[in-house]
Formats: structure tokens, C-alpha cells, sequence
């Protein structure tokens, strides 16, 4: 197994452990708030200050220039929200109104988060000395290299949203998809140099991060995509503002959350490439009101589940050559009622669907079902045409704990690399992980998209044993195990007579 993993975590779980001591504080709806917040106020606040010094140290006079900060895609950070001031108030009565002040000079100054970042810590809820305490630990980082601290607090920031995620349990799954599917989503896409990055339940915004890191890893630069998304929920939204300005990615989140279905922020964008963790099996999701939508193309989605309404919404979003990497649960594979399976046969009869990857259980904090990723691409765009790649990839990752799978870089690499090879026309059928169908195939099967039927069972080895030796070493095997239980049914039948217990 690969030494580098999606697990590997360095100074950031040193933040969580002593930030920690927050816990039994303050209430755990807040935790997030004031963690998140403060991770924000510290990152800016450190850009900032290096570029202040390199103004002062170019003698021009522009250090106060607000112009010279937004160039280089930088916070203009107020005197009175820089971290050295909140820094020597660490361990007075008035750190929390001191924090909350900086927090209002940043949106005073930054219109783009208004009435975003969190402003609760002057709450008498929060003891004072341990936010202090914690604040103390953010002032001891090391913050000289820019680019080198931007990822060390975006880590930092994305490990939390992830610890967040598992201990909010099912709440945690609406603002963090884990990174290895959306590492995994990315590295199969390929998103390129100024495009278009759209997703319409961006949660936290993890797809755009790691889009971004694909772009920068490739010769480019982070700043490089544009970036579109929507998220219902109020917190949610909030904190993929702070992560985007963190990253210093310029997005495009809308002026508000809201619900994409109802009030779609971003109507007449055509996006080159879409990427979704969209919730799974959403009912009750308003389609009486909907029933008309232009999105509904392939047939109008039931309405006890929203699954097709976001594979459509997503598709009709698509540029000419778009792609989406989305997230389902498997139902959406083989459902026949209410029409979705109507629905489903239609998308596949137009040749959108270029592949399926069957995800092994156990790579969410919050659920455990299985989950697939679907790859679908713009009407007449695919590479090979009339053809679909089935992967089953269930089998993959490892266990990091009892409760949590993961994938390693090399297991994100396969799968991109077994895509790459589909597209150029040179992958060969692997029983058991991999197969190339055409629409034919697909109808076959009633237009069910489970890989596991297109894939087969993997290959056993033949271990040179011939049949009838194999067969009378099991049966002599067999035969014992079943003398062994005997003995042991006895013994148990013994020890219970001799306390007064007959079987």
C-alpha cells in the first residue's frame, strides 16, 4: 500500500486535539463556528501581514493601498482585525468582543462575506481562558511561507470539517464529502485551465478544492477555474465562503442560499465540467411544483425521491462538451418505480453515460450504504461512442479505523488511469473490476447500470491442485470440523446439566 494516503494528517490534528479542549464550553452546534472562524481570521490575517511587509519594505507607500492586496488576491485586513491585536488580548476578559469587532471590520471591508463569518464569541457560553488558550496555539503557528501556510490551513480546515462530519454524524454528511471520492471524481475528470466548475450542493465546497489543487498539480494555477456553486443551507453556505477564501479561490456561491430546485442561482450557466455529492434519496423535494420544469427532459422525477431530478438539473447545465462526476446511492442504479427507470433508459438511449464506478461501503462518516459514482457527459461528446465503462471497485481502499474506509493515491490512480485507457480505446476487460459495454449490452440487462453484471467475477488463480484431491482434502476437513462441534455440543450440554440446566 502507498505511503500517502487521504488520512495523513501532520500539524492539523494538533490543532483539533488542542482545540478540543473547546469541547463541554461551549454547545456543539457553536464548536464548528468558532473553530472554522478562527482558522479564517488567522489565514487572512497572515497573508496579509507578509504582503504589508513587502509593501513597506518596497518603500513606494502602497502598504495602505487597499488596491495592492487585491491584485495578488488578498484581504485588505483593518488595523483592528490583524491578528497581533487579537494576539495580545489572548488572555483578557475582552478576547471574545475583540474577535467579534475583527470579525466586523473583515465584512466592512470584504463585501463578498457579509453577514458570513461567525461573530459568537463574545458569548458568555464561551469561557474566555480557553479560547484564549486556543488562540494562543493559532499565534504559535509558523506562518512565514505563504503558500506553504495557505495549505497548511486549508488542511487544517478541511481535516476539522472532516472531524466535524464524524462526530456530527449524519448532520456532518450535508457540508463534507470525503476526500477520497472527491479526489477520485477529480482525478477521473480532468478539469482543465479556465473552465467552468459547477456544483449545485456544494456543501462546503470540497470539489472546487481539490479541482483547483488538479489545476495547480498540472502546471497551472489555482485561481485558474471559475467557479459556480449553490447550497440550501444557511451554516453550510457560510462556511464555503470562508473555505474558497482561504484557498484563495474567487467563486461565484450565489448572493444567498437557496434551494437549487426552487430558486436556481445560476440559470443560464452551461458549466464544462459538474461535480455533486447531491443528498441521496431526497423525498419530499417539491416536485408538485415542478412538475412543467424545462430540466425534466428524460420524464418528470417522482416525487418521493430526488435522485433524477439532480442527474437532470446537471445535465441540462452541461456546456457542449461537458462532463459530471456526481455521487449516488446504488438504488439509483436498478429503481423501476415511478418512472425513474423510464427515465434512466432514456438518458442511456441518448448516449450520456460514459461510466460507473461501484464504490466499496464505508468511505462516509455519516452513512454507510453503498454508493456509486456516475461519470455522464454531454450529448454527442464521448470519446467512444455507444459505449459505457463498468468498474467495481468495491474491493478497494482499506480500513483506517472499524468505521472508516479510504482510499490511497494509488487506488485513485487506477481508477483514473482504467478511465484513461476506456477513452483512448486501449482498456481490456479485467474479470472482476472492469468491462466495456455498448448500449445493446446496457438493454440487455433492462437498462440497469449495476457494474457487478457487466463485470463478472473475478478470476480465481488455479493452484495446480487437481479436483477430486481438492475435493476429498475438503470433505475429510469438513468431516472433523463436524466431529470437533459434536464434542463441543457435548461438553456445553455437561457443564449446563451440572448446574441445573437440561438441552
Amino acid at each position: 500500500m502507498s505511503d500517502k494516503n487521504n488520512t495523513n494528517i501532520g500539524f492539523e490534528k494538533q490543532i483539533w486535539d488542542a482545540a478540543c479542549v473547546l469541547w463541554g464550553h461551549i454547545p456543539a452546534a457553536e464548536y464548528r463556528k468558532v473553530i472554522v472562524g478562527l482558522i479564517f481570521l488567522r489565514y487572512i490575517s497572515s497573508a496579509f501581514e507578509k504582503r504589508y511587509q513587502q509593501l513597506v519594505a518596497e518603500g513606494d507607500g502602497f502598504e495602505d493601498d487597499r488596491d495592492a492586496y487585491s491584485e495578488e488576491n488578498i484581504f485588505f485586513v483593518p488595523e483592528d482585525a490583524r491578528w497581533s491585536k487579537i494576539a495580545s488580548a489572548a488572555h483578557t476578559p475582552e478576547i471574545g468582543t475583540v474577535i467579534d469587532d475583527a470579525m466586523r471590520a473583515i465584512e466592512k471591508e470584504n463585501t463578498s462575506l457579509k453577514n458570513v463569518l461567525p461573530k459568537n464569541y463574545a458569548s458568555p457560553d464561551l469561557e474566555k481562558r480557553v479560547l484564549g488558550d486556543v488562540v494562543d496555539l493559532f499565534t504559535n503557528m509558523d506562518m512565514d511561507d505563504t503558500e506553504d501556510s495557505k495549505d497548511l490551513l486549508g488542511r487544517t480546515y478541511e481535516y476539522c470539517i472532516q472531524q466535524f462530519a464524524a462526530y456530527e454524524g449524519v448532520k456532518g454528511g450535508e457540508f463534507y464529502t470525503p476526500a477520497s471520492i472527491v479526489k477520485t471524481i477529480v482525478a477521473i475528470l480532468k478539469p482543465f485551465k479556465n473552465c467552468r466548475v459547477y456544483d449545485p450542493c456544494c456543501g462546503s465546497g470540497g470539489m472546487f478544492v481539490q479541482s483547483a489543487n488538479f489545476i495547480q498539480a498540472h502546471s497551472g494555477k489555482r485561481g485558474e477555474i471559475a467557479v459556480y456553486g449553490q447550497e440550501s443551507n444557511a451554516d453550510t453556505w457560510k462556511m464555503a465562503k470562508m473555505n474558497m477564501a482561504i484557498r484563495g479561490i474567487d467563486a461565484d456561491f450565489g448572493p444567498y442560499h437557496a434551494d437549487t430546485f426552487f430558486n436556481d442561482l445560476h440559470k443560464t450557466l452551461k458549466a464544462d465540467f459538474i461535480m455533486a455529492n447531491p443528498p441521496f434519496n431526497l423525498s419530499n423535494w417539491g416536485q408538485d411544483k415542478l412538475k412543467d420544469d424545462v430540466r425534466w427532459k428524460y420524464g418528470t422525477p417522482p416525487v418521493g425521491n430526488a435522485n433524477y431530478a439532480w442527474i437532470q438539473h446537471m445535465i441540462h447545465h452541461l456546456a457542449p462538451n461537458g462532463k459530471i462526476g456526481l455521487v449516488l446511492a446504488n438504488g439509483a442504479l436498478s429503481t423501476q418505480s415511478s418512472g425513474e427507470g423510464e427515465i434512466r433508459k432514456h438518458i442511456i438511449a441518448d448516449d450520456l453515460i460514459e461510466g460507473i464506478v461501484a464504490m466499496p461501503t464505508q468511505l462516509f462518516y455519516s452513512v454507510t450504504i453503498p454508493v456509486t459514482l456516475w461519470f455522464i457527459a454531454a450529448k454527442g461528446s464521448k470519446k467512444q461512442k455507444g459505449k459505457t465503462l463498468f468498474i467495481d471497485a468495491r474491493k478497494m481502499g482499506y480500513m483506517v479505523d472499524r468505521k472508516h474506509r479510504d482510499f490511497t493515491d494509488d487506488d485513485i490512480q487506477k481508477l483514473a488511469d482504467t478511465f484513461t485507457a476506456f477513452q483512448n480505446g486501449t482498456l481490456e476487460d479485467v474479470k472482476g473490476f472492469c468491462a466495456v459495454a455498448d448500449i445493446s449490452d446496457i438493454e440487455k440487462q433492462d437498462y440497469i447500470l449495476t457494474p457487478g453484471r457487466y463485470v463478472g467475477i473475478e478470476e480465481q488463480e488455479d493452484d495446480g491442485e487437481p479436483f477430486e484431491e481438492k475435493m476429498a482434502r475438503l470433505t475429510s476437513e469438513l468431516s472433523e470440523m463436524f466431529a470437533k462441534s459434536h464434542e463441543l455440543e457435548d461438553e456445553i450440554r455437561e457443564k449446563l446439566g451440572a448446574i441445573g440446566y437440561e438441552i
